[in-house]
Protein backbone atom coordinates (compact mmCIF):
# COMPACT_ATOMS: atom_id res chain seq x y z
CA UNK A 1 0.00 0.00 0.00
CA UNK A 2 1.07 3.34 -0.64
CA UNK A 3 2.12 5.75 1.85
CA UNK A 4 -0.64 8.07 0.84
CA UNK A 5 -2.87 5.96 0.39
CA UNK A 6 -2.81 4.68 4.07
CA UNK A 7 -1.84 8.21 5.65
CA UNK A 8 -5.68 8.67 3.56
CA UNK A 9 -7.40 5.74 5.52
CA UNK A 10 -6.05 6.04 9.06
CA UNK A 11 -6.71 10.12 8.44
CA UNK A 12 -10.44 9.54 7.47
CA UNK A 13 -10.65 7.19 10.41
CA UNK A 14 -9.61 9.34 12.94
CA UNK A 15 -12.00 12.12 11.38
CA UNK A 16 -14.95 9.93 11.66
CA UNK A 17 -13.72 8.72 15.18
CA UNK A 18 -13.56 12.37 16.56
CA UNK A 19 -17.32 13.06 14.70
CA UNK A 20 -15.66 15.89 12.73
CA UNK A 21 -16.88 16.66 8.87
CA UNK A 22 -13.95 17.38 6.73
CA UNK A 23 -14.86 20.79 6.66
CA UNK A 24 -14.16 21.20 10.60
CA UNK A 25 -11.00 19.00 10.34
CA UNK A 26 -10.04 21.48 7.79
CA UNK A 27 -10.93 24.90 9.96
CA UNK A 28 -9.43 23.15 13.46
CA UNK A 29 -6.19 22.39 11.27
CA UNK A 30 -6.42 25.45 9.44
CA UNK A 31 -5.89 23.58 6.09
CA UNK A 32 -8.65 23.99 2.61
CA UNK A 33 -11.34 21.10 2.95
CA UNK A 34 -10.38 20.07 -0.89
CA UNK A 35 -6.84 19.19 0.77
CA UNK A 36 -8.09 17.54 3.15
CA UNK A 37 -10.56 15.55 0.75
CA UNK A 38 -7.14 14.99 -1.86
CA UNK A 39 -5.62 13.91 1.45
CA UNK A 40 -8.15 11.29 2.54
CA UNK A 41 -8.38 9.87 -1.23
CA UNK A 42 -4.49 9.04 -1.15
CA UNK A 43 -4.18 11.63 -3.98
CA UNK A 44 -1.57 14.00 -2.28
CA UNK A 45 1.11 13.64 0.06
CA UNK A 46 0.80 15.59 3.70
CA UNK A 47 3.43 17.87 4.07
CA UNK A 48 5.39 18.15 7.51
CA UNK A 49 3.48 21.17 8.53
CA UNK A 50 0.11 19.19 7.37
CA UNK A 51 0.81 16.25 9.45
CA UNK A 52 1.50 18.55 12.74
CA UNK A 53 -1.96 20.67 11.82
CA UNK A 54 -3.79 17.71 11.41
CA UNK A 55 -2.59 15.72 13.93
CA UNK A 56 -3.16 18.64 16.52
CA UNK A 57 -6.43 19.30 15.22
CA UNK A 58 -7.53 15.47 15.47
CA UNK A 59 -5.92 15.59 19.48
CA UNK A 60 -3.15 13.03 18.64
CA UNK A 61 0.78 13.07 18.57
CA UNK A 62 2.11 13.45 15.36
CA UNK A 63 4.30 10.27 15.80
CA UNK A 64 1.30 8.21 17.07
CA UNK A 65 -0.44 9.11 13.65
CA UNK A 66 2.48 8.33 11.49
CA UNK A 67 2.83 5.26 13.82
CA UNK A 68 -0.88 4.89 12.59
CA UNK A 69 -0.15 4.84 8.93
CA UNK A 70 3.32 2.65 9.00
CA UNK A 71 0.96 -0.25 11.51
CA UNK A 72 -1.90 0.14 7.97
CA UNK A 73 0.82 -0.26 5.40
CA UNK A 74 2.50 -3.09 7.17
CA UNK A 75 -0.99 -4.68 7.45
CA UNK A 76 -1.55 -3.98 3.88
CA UNK A 77 1.29 -6.71 3.13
Amino acid sequence: MDPEVAFGKILRSLRLESKKTQEELAFDADLQRHYISLLERGSSSPTLKSIFRLSSALAISPDRLISLVIDEMRKAR
